[in-house]
């Protein structure tokens, strides 16, 4: 049963709260489905992954120096293992989303 002791100037607080609360909601589910956000967050995920992966083809490659850290490298070797991996991974996304 209701509580009629609540007192109304209360209770219209507690909607109003209530209203605000729910247009942060609103706003911060819209701002997470826009396209142009969506596709952003993509690409950063993109160009992380094929960073992560041109470091490990960096090392991989690349033979030791003298203070163990991996030596030069040919820039063309490391763009076209970022680019394979951009383009894995470009493909991976494209085939989940069908």
């Amino acid at each position: 049963m209701a509580d009629r002791s609540r007192d109304p100037e209360a209770l219209e607080r507690e909607i109003e709260r209530t209203r605000q609360e729910l247009a942060r909601t609103i706003d911060a589910l819209a701002d997470r489905v826009n396209p142009r956000n969506v596709a952003h967050r993509g690409a950063e995920r993109v160009r992380a992954e094929a960073g992560q992966v041109a470091r490990t083809v960096q090392s991989l490659v690349a033979p030791p120096g003298d203070d163990g850290e991996p030596g030069p490298v040919d820039r063309r070797v490391i763009y076209a293992a970022a680019g394979v991996a951009v383009a894995v991974t470009v493909l991976v996304v494209w085939r989940k989303r069908r």
